[in-house]
């Protein structure tokens, strides 16, 4: 059995901030291009890096969030603004649980750091 590690899960949540600040400009850049003719929507797959689960933060968030993760998707209509308007807003829970995340982790470190006094 291995225990809580707060070195790794910081970097993990680092690391899942990293990967919502990436989707977030992706989103913006999309409704930015609303009225581009030919744009092709773009967006990041989370399930590319964190569905399978596969280790020192899924393989190093597959060796920091290289091009595989962006995923164009063509729907011939163009960018739908309440659609990305929606992805938005699932993105800001992320980062909301991902901050928490970290800000649990820090404390837990500062406890253990006072304890040893």
């Amino acid at each position: 059995m291995t225990g809580f590690n707060p070195i790794q899960s910081f970097g993990k949540s680092a690391q899942i901030l990293n990967l919502v600040a990436k989707r977030q400009k992706l989103l913006t850049t999309n409704v930015a291009n609303v009225d581009t003719p030919g744009y092709v929507r773009q967006d990041i797959n989370f399930a590319s890096y964190l569905g399978n689960a596969n280790g020192p933060m899924e393989t190093k968030l597959s060796q920091e969030m290289g091009a595989s993760a962006i995923v164009s998707q063509e729907t011939g209509e163009g960018v739908n603004v309440p659609d990305e308007l929606v992805c938005m807003q699932e993105n800001s829970l992320l980062y909301t649980m991902a901050t928490r995340r970290m800000s649990n982790i820090i404390t837990m470190m500062k406890s253990a750091l006072n304890v040893g006094r």
